[in-house]
This record gives structure tokens, C-alpha cells and sequence, in this order.
């Protein structure tokens, strides 16, 4: 089944002329970032994560879900290609928190968008540092973006995308700018959500943009809401239904009464 488009813009809140211009792609960036959730937690149900084209549009456009990078950044690939864009996926290996003398697996797909000979990073599946707005990619210089700033990084043959925590840099990705075709995309996936060491596998996460430079997520039963200055907001969920309310009034994600997600070390008080 092709790609509904405006049913993709209409999930986005997106309003306007999607001509295939810098500023319709950061607004695309931020409505997606904003609107369909980052998370796991098909893993957690154990039901898997099929990468077809049609189960990802069912899932993320008309089911109101959310995914992880394989379903997220794929979609927006096709959405971009949709609207007259020049765009490729690109591997990567997640350093969120990893020191540079671990090498992760490569388990990212991200974006790059050429447009007017200039190369962009559009990365909407990174979690809850998931950019939003496009950034340069063929420069070094500190980007703005309406939340956290972004900059590209080359040492020894490789990139890193970085974002600015505070005043410190961290290393959100690493990459070399190869491809990342549909077989090694559906090798990526088996590990992050069937593999037993994968994280998806063994913590419960929800991320999504806010409004005003702020960020939501949920690792497990602690929900953080962090505004662009100023202090995080923590709060500690109580119970099961509880975290079933969280995920429906905050993420906007339904599931029956009684769900219950398998594996992470959520350790519900008694």
C-alpha cells in the first residue's frame, strides 16, 4: 500500500505548503519529533517489530503510535522522497552515554538531505534527543536548533553528531555516511529488539519534544519533564495503571486496561 501522505501530515499537526524547501524539512523535523513518540514498547509486549512499509504506516500513522529509528526514520525517508526531496538513510552506532573506546552495534538509521547541493542531517528517530530541525552536515560550526544546539564532529575518519547538554558536548552518534540498505536495516532491528543485551529489551522508554525547547520521557516509572532552562520536573509512577495514564494523557499512547509490559526493572512499590 503507497503512503498516505496526508494522512502522515495530518498525524504531524502539519499545516502549510510542504514544498521540498529548508524550511518546510525543519518543520517536518519538529511537528514529527512533537507528534509520534519515540518507544519500545512493542518489544516489551513481545510482539515484535515488523519494518515493512505498511505495518510501520499502520503503527505510527493511523494507530497513533509511536516507534523506535527503524520505523521513525524510514517513514520520514519516504515522506521526503514524496515531496520532491533528495534523501538517503545512513547508518550509525548510537554513543548516547558510551565512552569513544566502546563500539557499539550499528543499530541507528538516520537521514541526510541534500538540498541546493548543501547536506542536511534529519534525524527523527534518536530518542529524546531526537533533533528538531534540520542541521549542516558538511560543517563543524554550533547550530541552533529549537532545543538543543547540534555540531558535526570529524576525528579519524569518522563523524559525531553531538548535541550541547548544558555546557558539555555529548556524542549523540557516530557515523561514516554508508548507506544503510533494507537487509542490513532488518539485521539492525533482530538485535535491538530481540537481542538479550539490547536495552529496548530491558528498560521501558517513551521521548517526545515539547513545545518551547522542552523534552518528555519515561525510562521506566520515572517520567522527567525538562524545559529548555531551569530545572527537570521528576516524577515517580506509583503503578502499572498509572503508568498506563502517563502513557495516554502525555505520550498519547492507548493501550487496554490491564496492559502489562514484560522485562524492564520497573520495581512497582508493594
Amino acid at each position: 500500500m503507497p503512503l498516505d501522505l496526508q494522512a502522515y501530515l495530518r498525524r504531524i499537526d502539519f499545516h502549510g505548503d510542504p514544498k521540498p524547501t529548508l524550511a518546510t524539512l525543519d518543520a517536518l523535523c519538529a511537528a514529527h519529533v512533537k507528534q509520534i513518540p519515540f518507544e519500545n514498547l512493542d518489544v516489551l509486549l513481545g510482539r515484535g517489530i515488523d519494518l515493512s512499509d505498511d505495518a510501520v504506516d499502520h503503527k505510527l500513522v493511523h494507530r497513533g503510535r509511536g516507534g523506535y529509528c527503524f520505523e521513525h526514520n524510514p517513514l520520514f525517508h519516504r515522506v521526503l522522497t514524496a515531496l520532491g526531496f533528495e534523501v538517503k538513510l545512513v547508518s550509525a552506532r548510537v554513543r548516547l552515554q558510551r565512552p569513544r573506546d566502546f563500539t557499539p552495534p550499528r543499530t541507528h538509521v538516520f537521514n541526510v538531505v541534500t538540498i541546493e547541493a548543501e547536506r542536511f542531517v534529519a534525524d527523527v528517530g534518536v530518542g529524546a534527543l531526537s533533533p528538531t530541525s534540520a542541521f549542516r552536515l558538511d560543517t563543524d560550526d554550533e547550530q541552533p536548533t529549537p532545543h538543543e544546539p547540534r555540531r558535526i564532529v570529524r576525528e579519524d575518519g569518522k563523524l559525531f553528531h553531538q548535541a550541547k547538554l548544558g555546557d558539555t558536548w555529548a556524542d549523540v552518534c557516530e557515523f561514516t555516511l554508508e548507506e544503510m540498505p533494507p537487509i542490513d536495516r532488518e539485521v539492525g532491528n533482530w538485535f535491538t529488539s530481540a537481542h538479550p543485551l539490547s536495552h529496548f529489551r530491558n528498560r521501558l522508554l517513551a521521548a517526545r519534544a515539547l513545545d518551547e525547547g522542552g523534552r518528555l520521557t519515561l525510562l521506566n516509572r520515572e517520567l522527567t519533564e525538562r524545559p529548555r532552562v531551569g530545572e527537570p520536573k521528576i516524577r515517580l509512577l506509583a503503578s502499572p495503571d498509572e503508568l498506563l495514564e502517563v502513557l495516554a494523557s502525555r505520550f498519547g499512547l492507548h493501550f487496554p486496561a490491564g496492559t502489562r509490559f514484560q522485562g524492564p526493572p520497573l520495581d512497582w512499590p508493594r
